[in-house]
């Protein structure tokens, strides 16, 4: 009998180590009975890095790993007597995530998230002196070609004119040039001209409906300025109309929780849930 329990305490034995040794499989560091595995490190290892670089941004993880689970240890032994207050700081981080995400899930499912023409302009022109520009803008045209083009001459005149059809027939030839650009109603910053054209950067006082002619060893650029706006004026509403779109999303957002949890308090004071003594 003494022989058969032996043999079944070995046999247990061998059974939990063995158990052990597959839980265990695939272990890649361990700080007392905390273990890091394989899996783990895979979902942290960033894409297509070579041989190299892979087993670098490894061997710094599992040593970052290990030297948080070891000031881990060391805390819990060193702050045990503040353990109620990190509780309760853990459980209080814990509600706002939860609320955080069921706020989230609200928005997504009820936020009315179109934005018309109509809300655009109405917002505009509510809160338009608000939105002063911080750099110049500019709306223009312009060509640059080579100096050597066949019909130049004819180009410049079309490009001056300012006439639909002759708009459309330099597009027809965009390809001839090196730059070209017609549509003259889009505003763009003063900073995002000058990277196109070097030149205009000593050109200190623009002025609506101005033209430009310079040539240089890059080619024959000409530019009509159609209009222009400064530093403090009010910004256009083409130009802002991103931000605006995010400010009446924000706007909405905060009504539609502000509503929320009106109803809220009003259902559980209905309920009886709730009571202010």
């Amino acid at each position: 009998m003494k022989n058969l329990f032996f043999i079944w305490v070995g046999v247990l034995i061998a059974l939990v180590s063995c158990s052990d040794k597959e839980e265990l499989e695939g272990a890649v560091a361990r700080v007392n009975d905390r273990y890091l595995f394989e899996d783990e490190l895979e979902k942290v290892m960033p894409a297509n890095q070579s041989a190299e670089d892979s087993l670098l941004f490894r061997n710094n993880y599992i040593k970052t790993w290990a030297t948080r689970e070891l000031l881990y240890e060391k805390a819990m032994i060193n702050v045990a007597v503040q353990d109620q207050e990190i509780q309760a700081l853990v459980e209080d981080y814990r509600r706002e995530l939860l609320i955080d995400r069921y706020k989230r899930a609200v928005l997504q499912q009820d936020l009315d998230t179109v934005v018309t023409d109509d809300d655009l302009d109405e917002y505009y022109q509510a809160n338009k002196n608000v939105y002063r520009l911080n750099e110049d803008l500019l709306r223009l045209k312009l060509i640059h070609f080579s100096a050597d083009l066949n019909d130049r001459k004819e180009v410049e005149k079309m490009f001056r004119s300012g006439d639909e059809e002759d708009s459309e027939a330099l597009n027809d030839r965009e390809l001839e040039f090196f730059a070209l650009s017609l549509n003259d109603s889009i505003w763009v910053s003063k900073v995002q001209a000058e990277s196109r054209l070097p030149w205009l950067k000593e050109e200190k006082n623009l002025k609506k409906d101005q033209f430009f002619q310079k040539e240089d060893s890059l080619g024959v650029y000409l530019v009509a300025i159609k209009d222009v706006l400064h530093r403090n004026d009010v910004a256009p509403k083409s130009y802002v109309i991103p931000t605006i779109r995010q400010m009446i999303l924000h706007n909405r957002k905060l009504e539609l929780m502000n509503e929320i949890e009106k109803t809220l308090v009003i259902d559980a004071i209905n309920n009886e849930q709730f009571e202010e003594y």
